[in-house]
């Protein structure tokens, strides 16, 4: 229903469309993610005609959000940054690990801006410095790569792989963080020699085990003697009984594609003050995004 207040301006008492809609955030960039789609799982992604996916800037509960320090450990908060700003993704957990640090800077541009401020110490020097780091730059470096599925050099074997899911990446780095965390309880805790052992011995294998797993879940498909073998447990089999070259060149491939789409480090060039100081002329600094200081 429809009323006027004493100014004579209309007034909404009754609930139906929302007369403010058309004030509610807007997409503030488009951007073609560096997998362009590929490896989501049907129903997980809606990308526009062109294969872009639009990008909207945070909104108050967003930022909320990234306060909940369970969430951010878990993954839950990313996924629900990513979701919320990024709608064309339906499932952010499913996200191939290499678009997950093109849909943050992309994210964070459409909230703050195209530049993010890193502050480095130059080498010979005590005095940090602040550098302007364009964001949009950076964005558009991401997508120049390919990611090589078909293994090399393996011989009569045809090995497919995939990026892991951030579901996947995640888990690892909790049961990563965990373990890690067992080793530092053991190492520092007054504990009997043997039950060290013990306890060091679980760790090490439950890492190993990770490793080879991951591993696993990064291979879609092996083609030998006219076959194409996609199920899970017979991979599974073949890796934890495959000769150790096998499982090196395999692993071997896939680190060289985390390192080609992972984000360069910042060449910096340093001031005259700081070359008499003993830095060289330039020098790199890794540049490394996590939420308390990238959304901040």
């Amino acid at each position: 229903m429809t009323e006027f207040n004493d100014s004579g301006m209309t007034q909404m008492t009754a609930p139906g469309a929302n007369p403010l809609k058309k004030y509610f955030r807007q997409p503030k960039l488009y951007i073609t993610l560096p997998s362009k789609g590929k490896w989501y799982p049907s129903g997980t992604i809606e990308m526009l005609e062109n294969g872009d996916l639009a990008v909207f800037a945070m909104t108050a509960k967003d930022e909320l959000t990234l306060k909940t320090p369970d969430a951010l450990l878990n993954g839950q908060a990313t996924v629900e940054i990513i979701q919320s700003c990024v709608p064309g993704i339906k499932n952010a957990w499913a996200v191939p690990s290499i678009d997950i640090d093109a849909l943050l800077i992309a994210i964070r541009i459409a909230t703050y801006g195209e530049n993010m401020d890193i502050t480095v110490t130059p080498p010979g020097s005590e005095e940090e410095k602040s550098f302007a780091l364009n964001l949009r730059e950076l964005l558009d470096t991401m997508g120049q790569f390919d990611f090589e599925e078909d293994v090399p050099s393996l011989g009569e074997f045809q090995v497919k792989i995939r990026p892991v899911t951030y579901k996947e990446f995640t888990s690892a780095s909790l049961t990563t963080f965990e373990e890690e965390r067992m080793f530092r309880i053991v190492n520092d805790g007054e504990m009997e020699q043997e039950e060290k052992l013990s306890q060091f011995g679980k760790t090490f294998n439950k890492i190993r085990d990770l490793t080879v797993g991951m591993i696993t879940d990064s291979i879609v498909s092996i083609a030998v003697d006219d076959m194409i073998v996609t199920d899970r447990m017979h991979i599974t089999d073949f890796i934890s009984n495959a000769d150790k070259e096998v499982f090196d060149t395999i692993t071997t491939h896939i680190d060289n594609e985390k390192k080609k789409h992972a984000i360069k480090p910042l060449k910096v060039q340093s001031e005259p003050e700081d070359i008499a100081n003993g830095a060289p002329e330039t020098y790199t600094v890794p540049i490394a995004f996590d939420q308390s200081n990238f959304f901040a």
